[in-house]
């Protein structure tokens, strides 16, 4: 997803989806294969430029500024194969174009995130991720990635090479992803089931419904003991569509036109924040339907926003909740968003924030233009003494040291980076803050 009032793609300034990044390359490259991006970066390094691919810019981290050679990858975003359930395609992909690809074909990735508007690439990279016990980032998904190394050189990197662990959520530190062969399973359909909620009634039987739900989360409103819990399950076929009235009215006229509406009220009348989010909290129906995976998943977000989501040990959930009303109540300013909450469980790869544990995600927003650091700082300090894992392509403030503590795996991707990168050919100032220069 871009921005509304985006420069063309290829032009030097370069703003993210959120509104808080920006940069001015010295050349983009729009390259048309993968022996030109081959080329291109073999010339980067040889006469000392750096290069970084830009996706989506749907990350508010500086994950993808780029001050020198800034290269897109557009024009690579094509099927490649498909056997089986592996499917491999272009990693300029987006994941609504692979998410209609995959229903020609009776395919579907087994988890998304709430959003469809990343490129595969920018997806895996960041540790992009839905919610389910028995699942965990898209990067868990990779079969096989085929990168460009910052010698220029053409690699494939699948489970019977060393760095697989490494490439498979690479944060752009070890090359140019130019193919990705994803696991997918059949398509299936899901039954959502959405509701208002207290609070205190979705977390007393929390444990029991992550156990029993393929898929759940749930959204506390700041100001309020109100919650609305979400829970999607695989279901034989889809019986129960949604009303196109409804849908319009709930996923477009309500959360994207009355929300943008409500938060430029609350960003000039502060004061009435608590008395919307209390109303909105309250003005809540449920909702159930059946559709497709991916319809299900996906919800369009036309309200720009900043965001930070921090993944913690699921057992500390409860001592990370129960901070925000007191980190909220002490903010200068009011928080207009509501805090999402999702659940994954433990996977392999090294960077993912779920490494060797079962995860809680908790996600802090604030209205693009709105003030957000003493928010996210005051909730960071909350979640890095818990062993608190940032998401990559959301807010922080972590540096190489503090999250070294955190990855048991640190250290060996740093390795794979000298490996694949020695001259740093894909660093920029947010790498070498997380990773060390």
């Amino acid at each position: 997803m871009t921005s509304d009032n985006s420069p063309p793609v290829a032009a030097r300034h370069w703003r993210n989806w959120g509104g808080n990044q920006n940069s001015v390359a010295v050349e983009v490259l729009t390259p048309g294969s993968v022996d030109e991006v081959a080329a291109l970066v073999k010339e980067a390094s040889a006469t000392g430029h750096k290069v970084k691919t830009v996706g989506s810019g749907h990350s508010f981290t500086a994950i993808a500024v780029a001050d020198d050679h800034r290269m897109l990858l557009h024009r690579l975003g094509e099927l490649v194969s498909i056997a089986g359930n592996l499917v491999t395609v272009q990693a300029g992909m987006p994941l609504y174009r692979l998410n209609k690809l995959l229903a020609e074909n009776n395919l579907a990735m087994p988890n998304l995130g709430d959003i469809d508007q990343q490129t595969v690439a920018g997806a895996i990279s960041t540790g992009t991720h839905g919610s389910g016990q028995s699942h965990s980032t898209l990067a868990s998904c990779v079969e096989s990635v085929t990168v460009v190394t910052g010698a220029g050189v053409v690699r494939k990197i699948d489970s019977t090479d060393p760095l697989f662990p490494a490439a498979r959520l690479g944060i752009g530190a070890l090359g140019v992803l130019v193919e990705v062969t994803l696991r997918c399973v059949e398509a299936f359909t899901l039954l959502a089931d959405e509701r208002p909620l207290p609070l205190v009634e979705v977390l007393a039987g929390l444990d029991e419904q992550i156990a029993t739900n393929d898929h759940l989360e749930f959204y506390w409103y700041p100001y309020t003991d109100r919650a609305q819990l979400k829970r999607n399950n695989k279901v034989p076929v889809s019986d129960r569509p949604l009303p196109r009235f409804r849908g319009w009215l709930d996923d477009e006229l309500l959360a994207n036109t009355v929300f943008q509406g409500v938060c430029r009220l609350g960003r000039v009348l502060p004061a009435a924040v608590p008395t919307i989010s209390a109303v909105a909290a309250r003005a809540l129906t449920a909702r159930t339907y059946t559709d497709r995976s991916d319809r299900v998943f996906c919800t369009p977000r036309r309200v720009h926003f900043t965001e930070m989501e921090y993944e913690i040990p699921r057992e500390c959930l409860s001592e990370a909740l129960s901070a925000l009303p007191r980190i909220i109540e002490k903010l200068p300013f009011k928080v207009q968003f509501p805090v999402e909450v999702r659940f994954t469980g433990p996977d392999d790869v090294w960077l993912s924030h779920g490494y060797g544990r079962d995860s809680a995600y908790i996600a802090v927003h604030q209205f693009s233009g709105s003030p957000y650091e003493p928010y996210f700082r005051a909730f960071e300090a909350v979640c890095e003494p818990l062993g608190g894992r940032p998401h990559w392509g959301k807010m922080h403030y972590r540096d190489a040291d503090s999250l070294r503590k955190a990855y048991p795996k640190f250290d060996n991707f740093l390795a794979a980076r000298d490996e694949l990168d020695p001259g740093r050919v894909f660093s920029n100032a947010y790498l070498n803050r997380v990773l060390g220069a």
